[in-house]
């Protein structure tokens, strides 16, 4: 009798132990979440809706289109309290390309105990514009392409200044003409000292499952540098996985803005979670915001503030990019 009532006794303590040590892990996760509790659904969605409404005229870069979301941009950044960029006295770098007066945005989260280092977010505010010709809808809104990475940089931005802990300095950079062949983010490497950028992110198409599933994304160039090595050891307790591009016959490490940081040298990538392969709202007048999950947008932004948190707070310096 005695003996049993000393094995009920041990069970009771393995069980006690067993709960406590599921009950930590739990609220390790759940304070992991808490961190980015201010990006939430409402905004990011309200960004979205407004990028890629039908009075945005798709965007096209020099069109009237994509100044009104160049002034619905830099709005949110002026309201979050971004500065200029060194040498700039407002948020647009002005040039002209292709007979074009173009501009990409440009606001600054200054770091505190190294800020000459820089970090780059970044995502492409054009798209394709207006069909010359055509009855019904003849407007590509863009809105997973690329409005949905423009959500994420402005609700990351916002994050990160209430949050006001980013050592290094962040950059948040809306390209534009990324759609004529990485026009913004070319001239902006021309200007810029590569030494002195730690790591480029650039965000890309989030507004659908990966086909990895849900709380996951993809990123690309993964073995060109550690960075998804930081990125998903910053997420291993947080639900959310990051992977390798799946999609190896689409040389996407190059068709995106990063690729313009990544022959600098700078350890540039682009977050996705798009279904390259059979995605029927790719650059179509079908890639409107209701066809989008907005949990699935939120969810990765999230995920990239969390997974970026050590290389913005200097605790982490992914390796360079060899050309």
């Amino acid at each position: 009798m005695l003996n049993s009532i000393r094995i009920k006794a041990k069970l009771f303590i393995i069980l006690f132990v067993f709960i406590t040590f599921s009950f930590a892990q739990k609220s390790t996760i759940l304070a992991v979440s808490n961190e980015v509790i201010d990006i939430d659904t409402v905004t990011v969605k309200k960004h979205l809706y407004a990028l890629a409404d039908d009075a945005m005229e798709g965007r096209k870069a020099g069109t009237p289109g994509i100044e009104k979301a160049a002034q619905y941009i830099e709005n949110e950044f002026e309201r979050i309290g971004l500065t200029p960029f060194s040498g700039l006295k407002t948020y647009r770098q002005n040039f002209k390309e292709k007979e074009l007066d173009l501009f990409n945005l440009i606001g600054v989260l200054e770091g505190k105990s190294k800020k000459d280092e820089y970090v780059l977010i970044s995502a492409h505010y054009d798209h394709l514009g207006v069909k010359e010709n055509g009855n019904g809808d003849v407007i590509f809104n863009g809105a997973d392409d690329d409005a949905s990475g423009v959500s994420a940089i402005l609700a990351l931005a916002e994050f990160f200044k209430k949050k006001n802990d980013n050592e290094r300095s962040i950059i948040f950079v809306a390209f534009t003409a990324e759609e004529m062949g990485l026009v913004g983010s070319t001239y902006f490497g021309k200007h810029i000292n590569p030494d002195q950028f730690v790591a480029g992110i650039n965000i890309e198409m989030i507004g659908k499952e990966s086909k990895f599933g849900p709380k996951s994304a993809w990123l690309t160039g993964f073995d060109r540098s550690d960075f998804g090595l930081i990125i998903q050891k910053n997420l291993k307790n947080t639900g959310y996985k990051l992977y390798p591009n799946p999609y190896k016959n689409f040389n996407l490490f190059y068709r995106s803005d990063n690729a313009a940081m990544a022959k600098l040298g700078i350890p540039a990538h682009t977050f996705s979670t798009g279904p390259i392969d059979n995605d029927k709202h790719y650059h179509n007048v079908s890639d409107e915001a209701e066809t989008l999950n907005i949990t699935t947008i939120t969810e990765t932004i999230k995920a990239i503030g969390i997974g970026t948190e050590s290389i913005i707070n200097g605790n982490d310096t992914p390796s360079r990019i060899k050309n």
